[in-house]
Order: C-alpha cells, then structure tokens, then sequence
C-alpha cells in the first residue's frame, strides 16, 4: 500500500462537505526491529500490574492499564472437543478443509452458547439480562423510551421482546416490533426466539426482511424486521398501530435507516403515549440516545419520558498493550504478532481485526506459511487458522465456534464483523490494526465509495472486550497510545457520510416535505441534502418545487431498490408508442430500493425490456456472484469469461443469471463454474419481488430478444448521472465533475480496450478510485435520455468550462 511507505503524521480524512469533517489520526511508520515486534518483552510470564506503565526502552511494546482501572480515564472495556472437518497440512498447521466456492451475503450474527447443554428455560434464566427482569419492565411501563446499555450475549436482544410478550404487550393482537441493522441478524435471532418459546418461525414469532416476509398477519406477536422494513411500514401505517412496543436493536451501529426510524419514531410518540421504545446499545453513548428522546422540557427530573438502564455482563479484565512506534504495515505486523504470541504466551485463542476480506485471507495464507515452517522445528502445539468476514458461506463462519483440541490454538482472521456481532468463546488475545472499512459520500465529487480509515476509540475498546468474554485477557494495538487518545471517541453516523437520495425519497413518501428540517439525531451535511434533490429531479421524482410526482416518484420509492434500477425497471415494459408520461416522484418512492435503480426499473417499460431488467436489478442486489478459491484462482478466472461480454459487467450478470435459470438452478453446476449458489438463487427470488411490483404498477411483461441496445439505453436512463469518459490520460474522468476513475480489475472491462464512455453503479477507494459495474456507453445516450442532466460540450473537462468562465 503506497499510502503506508510514506511517512505520514495525522491525516485529516473530509467527509461531506465543510458542515462534517472527520479527523483520523494514521500511524506514522517506523521500521521494525529485525528481532521481531516486542523481542525483549517476555508476554509469557507475569501479568502486568494494572497501573499504567512502560515497557524498558529495549522492548517495543507498552502495556496500558487493565480496563476495570481505566474507568475513570475511558470507557471500561466489556464484552458481551474434537476438531471437526479440518485437515493438516504440514506440520504444526492445522487449517480447515479447502473452503466450498458458495458464498452467503451476509454476516451471520451468532452468539456462542456455553449453556447449551440446560434446558431452554435454564438457558433464559443464565443470562445477565434475566436478573433485571422485573425492573425492565417497570422502567418500559412507566417511561415512553428506555435505553438499555448492554455488551453482546446478555441476552438483550432475545429476552427482552419476550418479557414483553409474557407481561401482556401482545394481547388483544398487538405486535412487538425489534429491529435489527442487518438482515441475517433479524432471521437467526427470530429464529433463536421461536425456539425459545417452542414456535414455528413465521407464526407467534416472525421476520420480515427485504424481499422476505416470514410472518402471519393474524398470528405474529413478536416480528423482527430489519430498520428500513420498519420505515417502510410507516408508509402504510404512518403511526405503526399495531405496534405495542418498539425495540430499536444495535442501535449504536447508527445505520442509515436506524437513524431515520429514530426521527420517525419520536414524532410518532408525540401523537401515541402508548407506544413504548427501547434503544438497546452495545456501546455507552446512552446519554446521546436519552437527551434526543426525553420529551420533557421543564428542569424537573421527575418528569421525564426516558430513562438509561446498564446490564453488566460477564466480562473479565483486559491488558491493553501499545507499540511505542507505529509500523509501515500492519499486516506483516498482524502476522509477527501472532506468531509471538502463539511462542510465549499461555493457552488461548487469539482474534485478530482487519479491514476486508483481501487483508483476511492475506493473513491467512501468512499464517499457514509461518505455522508450517514453525511445525517443523518440532513445536507439539499446533494452528488453526480461519477467516471469518461477511462474505464467508455460513457453515464457514460456524467454524470459529467448534471446539478444538488442547494441543491446538485458533486463530480468527476478522473483520470489524467480530466487533459486536458474534461473541467466540476461548478468545484470549486479541490483535487490533486499528483501520476499518468506511462507506462515505463526498458531495463535492458525487460519489460514494469505501474507504481504510482509522477505528474511532469506540471500535478499538468493542474489540479489546473480544478478549475478555471467558477469563483476563490481553489486547495487542498495532498503534501508538498517543494515536488512540487521537481518535475520533465514535464512528461518524452513516447520516452524515452518505447518498441521501434515497433517504429524503423515503421521508418525501412519507409525507414529509420539509426534509431540511426533519429531527435528525445527528443532521447530515447541507450539501448532500441539496445534491440528493437535485438528483431526486433529474430522476423525475421530485418536481421542481421539490414534491414527490405522482404517480411514478411513488413507486420508485415503493420498489426495493436504488432509485436509478427502479425507474428503469419501471420503464422497460412500455412500447414506444406509450410511454409512461406520468411524473415518477410516487413510483420511485414505493421502490426500497436505492433512486437509481428504482428508476431504472420503471424506465424499463419504454424499452421493451422489463424481462432483462428485472434480471439484472436482481444480480445487482446480490454480492460475491463469482467466487474465486485461493487455489483454483487460474481456474475459475478462466470459467469466468465464458459468461464475459464485450458491453461490460451488466449484459455478463444478466448471462449469469439467465445461464442459472437455463440449468435449473443447479447446485453442482454453479460449483463447476466457480458461482455463488446461495447467491443466484437470492437472485431469483429478489427478481420475482421486483417482478410483482411492476405487475402492480401495469408494467408490460417484455423482451428485448437479445438486442442489448434497447437494455443499455435502460440502464442509462437511470445511471445517468454516474458516467464518465476516458481521458488522454489513460484514465477515466466524471462528466459531471472531472473526478479521476479507473475501471476496477473485477470488471469484464479491466483488460480490454478502454471504451471511450462509460456507467457505472459505483465506485471505492484503495489506492485509486474505481469503478465497479461498468458498461460501455454512446455519449449519444445521455443527450437523449438525459437532455435535462447534459447539454452538448458537457464532455469538456469541468476545469476547462470554469476557466472559460473565468477569462469571461
């Protein structure tokens, strides 16, 4: 990584715009010693005393104090047999079988459960959370919101909807709501409940997440749905009456559409008193959640409406340890330490945090290296070494869980998905990089991408906790004391880093037009508002006094999509002869989707296409479609392009597709050609819900019969506003600001003959910024689909027209 050779003091990473600037500290590098990280610090021996102290000059690491004698300086830090199915190979490494080329999309949130062997109702009555039973629900009866502070694993999010039930909250057919920030969250943990309480999933208990609704409208009581299915429900029932209690679950996390249930859910409670909220947290910025919804303005504390209650949890104390200078690169770092460790320190597992999944399984080949060669110096106590990240298939992740032999030693290579939505029991050590992978928007370019920023101090204490679950523990920071005391105290809210278009598509359907002054928790940046409306607009889902069109701004909104897919979709089926002529404003807005796809598919209608659309809208929801193992990479490279065509990554995903469906859907084909099972059959389910809204919304059922000209012309129509062309420089610049892209290497497009224009769905950031979901273009196209968005000679370089402008 470039950024990491050279010497780099603070880096000032902008966010948004001038309104919200985030200042993130990165480590300055330092060459290591050639002995290793720590070579005189003996780790093996005694524990550190628990008052802050340095290591001699010679060692390289420091110890910080223990976390239950810190409290008073930060946060205290608090958590929430046989070795099945491996394989060695060669000495002294134990890894798991060569992993299957299906991967899910979705992290799984899983808890490890030390009481499994009791019955369910003993099981209950373990949790921490049990103990305050009776005062919790005191505290919902007499307060309108409570928040509850509380580590992963006491039990918050399972007990607590179901001390409602039983204390009467779901009689005479009310519901208790509990939302979720990720999909899979919402499912095992409603199905976690139903065997809690002996029901079939989808009957008492139930989810509903996007594109699936496992629940019976006249039989669930305890619904568990993601927080952008509960905003959607407000479109239907603004004031969520059958909803006795709502539990906003990980509400830390400040997702997007947690952010907008908060606002929504405080003006609801002004019209209903009845309506109970709990905000469950992981993290102590309780106080921030209290002072947003306590509606009592006078200074007597008597009256107000919310009320903070901690659960403690079985947490032990963690040692902290500091590098008295930072290093160049944390994933040789990550490396050296475990093996360190894994050499002089006692029995226990050790979790390591890194940024994605290319840094994971990096440090995973690395450590199989290191074990191998360490095996063969006749070391008895061996590795077992696996990644666990968001795209691994879920019977991989599974395997952090099981239990291994004495003479075997884990080692989890993670994600920032092992900060607070698993809990792995025997984690001992824990290694943090201190980097994570942020999506921000930069209104000034219009572009959105994921960026390695450094952790806020929120983050590096939720992983420090990893390592105190089952008994003391030590955190080992890949970064200087005085870098963590700079860090921002929390992530900044996805609000204040992200494309509001299909936030304020949401609000507006919502019946709420002044969307500038909507009570945001924490309020986004002015620009981004202003740029989302005028993208709004140039979509046609917003008129020019900034209203929602009727009827198509709707259903954009109504579809489950970006805003750009539903438009097109919409419009695919439609013969030219007629074409939609009604604004799109509600349409759009019926769509959960993001804008840009919501419009795409209602476009689709005018272009005979609704049938490649819906396909493509589909696989565009879907992550992961081509799968490439570590051993086979050639191979499945290889099977790869025979779905490649020369038009770019959305006419080869609709190849795919329509090759799955060709074969039945099968299971052992999609593993012969190196593809996401699991995935693809996501796929089809996502295309028949997209399928139903277009049959509501008399969107003819069309082909293009293998004209790929009417399906591009499409997918312009509502990707406009992301196109770029290439530029002498052998790179790619916007049209709309002359922002420098580069096609990303996963693109059909990487190694051919870069075509003059292009769109694309969206751009990150590593070392440069590109493209992904690329297709080659006719400028002619945006003129004619677009003539509102572009004029003749927006080609010019934005530079050069404010030069022009300027020597006027």
């Amino acid at each position: 990584m470039e950024e990491s050779k050279t010497a780099i003091v603070k880096l000032r990473y902008e966010i948004a715009c001038d309104i919200i600037s985030i200042s993130l500290i990165a480590l300055s590098p330092c060459p290591l010693r050639a002995s290793g990280l720590f070579p005189q610090l003996a780790l093996g021996g005694e524990r550190p005393p628990s008052r802050p102290r340095h290591a001699p000059k010679e060692a390289t690491w420091d110890s910080d104090r223990k976390a239950e004698d810190s409290r008073e300086a930060r946060p205290a830090l608090r958590g929430g047999g046989a070795d099945h199915g491996s394989r060695t190979e060669g000495p002294g490494v134990s890894i798991s079988e060569e992993r299957q080329s299906l991967a899910e999309n979705s992290a799984t949130t899983v808890v490890y459960n030390p009481y499994a062997a009791l019955s369910i109702e003993q099981q209950r009555q373990k949790l921490p959370v049990f103990k305050l039973r009776n005062h919790i629900l005191y505290l919902i009866e007499n307060y309108q919101t409570v928040v509850i502070v509380g580590e992963t694993g006491c039990g918050k999010s399972t007990q607590i909807p179901q001390y409602l039930a039983e204390a009467g909250w779901t009689a005479e057919g009310r519901v208790v709501g509990v939302t979720q920030p990720r999909r899979v969250a919402a499912v095992t943990v409603a199905g976690r409940v139903a065997d809690e309480r002996g029901a079939v999933l989808g009957h008492e208990v139930g989810y509903c997440i996007r594109f699936d609704d496992c629940t019976d409208p006249l039989a669930t009581r305890i619904k568990f749905l993601t927080d952008g299915m509960l905003v959607r429900e407000m479109m239907v029932d603004p004031l969520l009456t059958k909803y006795s209690a709502i539990m906003l679950d990980e509400a830390h996390e400040r997702t997007l559409y947690t952010d907008i249930a908060i606002g929504l859910l405080k003006k609801i409670q002004k019209k209903r008193g009845d309506l109970r909220l709990i905000v469950a947290s992981a993290t102590l910025d309780a106080e921030k959640f209290r002072d947003f919804f306590n509606q009592n303005e006078t200074s007597d504390p008597t009256r107000d409406t919310c009320v903070i209650l901690t659960v403690e949890g079985r947490t032990f104390p963690v040692d902290i340890f500091y590098l008295q200078s930072p290093v160049p690169d944390y994933i040789k770092a990550t490396v050296e330490t475990v093996m360190k460790i894994h050499q002089t320190e006692g029995d226990g597992d050790i979790l390591a945090f890194l940024t994605g999944q290319e840094e994971v399984e990096t440090v995973v080949s690395l450590l199989i290296e290191q074990a191998r060669a360490l095996g063969r110096t006749g070391m008895k106590r061996h590795l077992r070494i696996l990644p666990m990240y968001a795209g691994l298939p879920s019977f991989e992740q599974m395997k952090v869980f099981e239990r291994v032999s004495r003479s075997v030693r884990k080692v989890i290579v993670a994600t920032n998905v092992a900060e607070t939505s698993i809990t792995i029991s025997g984690v001992v050590y824990v290694i943090d990089c201190g980097f994570m992978k942020l999506r921000a928007y930069n209104p000034r370019t219009a572009i959105e991408c994921l960026v390695v920023v450094p952790v806020s101090q929120a983050s590096a204490n939720q992983r420090a906790g990893r390592g105190g679950r089952s008994r003391s523990g030590k955190c080992y920071r890949l970064y200087t004391e005085e870098a963590f005391d700079k860090l921002p105290q929390s992530t900044v809210p996805e609000m204040q880093r992200s494309n509001l278009a299909p936030v304020i598509l949401q609000l507006k359907a919502l019946g709420i037009d002044n969307v500038l002054r909507f009570h945001f928790m924490s309020p986004p940046p002015a620009q981004s508002m202003v740029q989302a409306l005028e993208l709004l607009y140039a979509l046609g889902g917003l008129d020019k006094d900034c209203r929602l069109t009727e009827p198509l701004g709707m259903r954009i909104a109504e579809f489950p999509l970006n805003p750009m897919f539903a438009k097109m979709l919409l419009e695919s089926g439609l013969d030219k002869d007629c074409r939609l002529t009604e604004p799109l404003g509600m349409r759009i807005a019926e769509f959960p989707l993001n804008p840009m796809f919501a419009k795409m598919l209602l476009e689709s209608g005018n272009f005979g296409c609704s049938q490649e659309i819906l396909s493509i809208a589909a696989m565009m929801q879907i992550q992961n479609i081509f799968v490439v193992p570590p051993n086979q990479k050639s191979q499945a490279i290889r099977v790869h392009r025979k779905f490649a065509v020369e038009e770019g990554d959305h006419l080869t995903m609709l190849n795919v597709y329509e090759a799955f469906i060709k074969h039945n859907k099968n299971s052992q084909w999609c593993q012969e050609h190196f593809l996401n099972y699991k995935g693809l059959v996501r796929a089809a389910t996502v295309r028949e819900q997209l399928k139903n809204l277009l049959v509501k919304f008399q969107v003819p059922k069309k082909s293009s019969e293998g004209d790929p000209d009417p399906v591009l012309r499409c997918i312009v129509s509502g990707f406009f506003a992301n196109a770029a062309r290439f530029h002498s420089t052998g790179a790619y610049r916007t049209i709309r600001d002359d922002h420098e892209l580069h096609i990303h290497p996963a693109s059909v497009l990487y190694a051919e003959k870069p075509p003059r224009w292009v769109i694309y769905n969206e751009v990150i950031q590593t070392s440069k910024y590109y493209m992904r979901d690329v297709t080659a273009i006719e400028s002619a196209w945006l003129l004619e689909l677009a003539p509102h968005f572009y004029q003749q000679g927006t080609h010019l370089s934005l530079k050069a027209k404010r030069a022009k402008v300027q020597d006027q």
